[in-house]
Formats: C-alpha cells, structure tokens, sequence
C-alpha cells in the first residue's frame, strides 16, 4: 500500500522526479487535497469516478463501458477489447456516426470526475504507464464546469497518438488551440512506453504548465486564454475543472486501430492533486 504519511515528504524533498524544477512555485506551499491510490482491488471507487459510455467522440472506434476499467495489484486498468456486439443505439437511416453504425467493434473506457471533484488551481500529478502503438489514443485532460466547449476550456495534460505526445490548452471559437507536439522518440529509447512516467500539471491565476518527467512541454498564459466578448466564462481558466482519464481509439486522430494489439492495457498507478491554502 501506498503510504500518504509520505507523500508530504516527497514533496518537500523533491525525489518524485517531477516536483520543483522548472516551477516558480514553492513546493512547500502545497498541500494534498484529493488522492486516489487504486489500492483497493476491483471497481473504481464510486466515490471518485464516473463514467462515460457509448460512442463520444471524434468519430472514435471504442464504445465506452465501466466494465473495461478495474483495480489490479495497485494500478487502474482501461482496457481496451476487441469485442463485437449489436450498437444498442443503431438506427441505420440515421445522419449520427454513433448511431450509424451496426456494431460494436471494440470496447474501452473513460472516467471522469464529473459532478463528484473539480479543481481551480493547483498541482496535479498522474504517475501512468501507456502503450505507444498507432490506433491508441490515451489521455489526461480536464474540461471546465461551466461553458459549452470550447469557451469552457480544455486541459490536455497528457494525450499520446501517431507517434507523438501532445501537451494542449484550448479556449474560444474554433477552438483556439496552443499545442505542443513532441515525437515520442525525443523523450527517451524504444522502450519509453514500458516504463510509468509522472505527468504534472502546475496552474494558476496567471498560467498553465504542463509537464512529463520533470520536462516542461507547454506553457500557456491565461492573459491570453480570453473568449469572445459576451461568452462565459470569459476566461475559461479561471473556473474549476474536472479530470477525465481515457484510453479513445482510433477516430480523428488515433490512427489505424486495426495496428493496434488486443487487449491493450493503460496503466495508471496514482491520481494526486495538490493545492495551496488561501
């Protein structure tokens, strides 16, 4: 088990690998506020994480379920199967790619804190281990409590696909995106995705910076983060948001599922979030 009585001490010292380099802020400032250690075997605390379900997003191949996510010697799994079985939601006159389609090809999952945790400021450190084939789409992002996306905002700590590691903020019309893209072979050997790397998020009143391993990949002013006049939120980071951890395939951007191995696993060891005392 996972011990919290050391997790202040981590902190102060530094030696998680990702605390106080590259950071204005003083790491002795911050306190834990919410955890989840996945000590418990089995199904994701309720108390936690929700769920998404169905097909989303991005004309994506997975259908989402609760049952592709689950507790295993310390570590949440989102599995990602081939699995076929009838759409439930099919209608084949219909103009909607979710419902268009007959069959259900592949199954994964989504959590989400919506509705039970959401964040304004703050560290946020999520030690996981992904697998980099093309077809997998995994990810780390936050959306805001109020707005319609875009002009809620959105957070993308950490998305992996083709290739690449992508590190992105996104606000108003269309939206406006300020993305980093890094190819996978700049961070490290052939055998970066069998290893569990921390990614870390640092937000404030004044910026958003978004790390993996101590390395700093995006920086984004929220000077500049403003929606069209007349829009609320007006700044979309300067409200809470909410945490989704997801493991999409293929879709707009993942690539070609079928080069994907089955069944694919995304590990996530911990979710950690830090905040200041006002």
């Amino acid at each position: 088990m996972k011990n919290i009585a050391n997790y202040f001490l981590l902190l102060i010292l530094g030696t998680t690998g990702c605390i106080g380099i590259d950071s204005d802020i003083s790491d002795e400032d911050y306190r834990l506020v919410w955890a989840d250690e996945f000590d418990q075997d089995g199904t994701p605390n309720p108390a936690n994480w929700g769920f998404e379900e169905g097909f989303r997003r991005n004309r994506e191949i997975q259908w989402y379920q609760p049952e592709n996510a689950f507790v295993e010697n310390g570590k949440l799994i989102i599995e990602a199967k081939r699995e076929v079985k009838p759409n439930p939601n099919y209608v084949a006159s219909s103009n909607d790619w979710r419902k268009q389609r007959k069959n259900i090809q592949i199954t994964s999952s989504s959590l989400l804190t919506k509705d039970k945790f959401s964040w304004q400021y703050g560290r946020f450190e999520i030690r996981a281990k992904i697998t980099a084939e093309d077809g997998l789409w995994p990810a780390i992002w936050f959306l805001g409590e109020q707005g319609q996306w875009p002009k809620g905002g959105e957070i993308d700590l950490m998305e992996y696909y083709q290739g690449m590691i992508l590190a992105n903020v996104a606000w108003g019309d269309g939206p406006i995106w300020d993305s980093a893209r890094i190819p996978l072979a700049e961070l490290g050997d052939e055998n970066w995705d069998q290893q569990f790397h921390i990614w870390r998020m640092d937000w404030d009143a004044t910026a958003i910076r978004l790390y993996v391993d101590n390395k700093l990949l995006n920086t984004t002013l929220l000077s500049e983060t403003i929606n069209p006049p007349g829009n609320w939120p007006s700044n979309p980071f300067k409200q809470p948001h909410y945490l989704l951890i997801n493991l999409a395939i293929g879709g707009d951007k993942g690539g070609d599922p079928n080069k994907a191995t089955y069944p694919s696993r995304y590990e996530i060891d911990y979710v950690r979030v830090y905040q200041k005392d006002l």
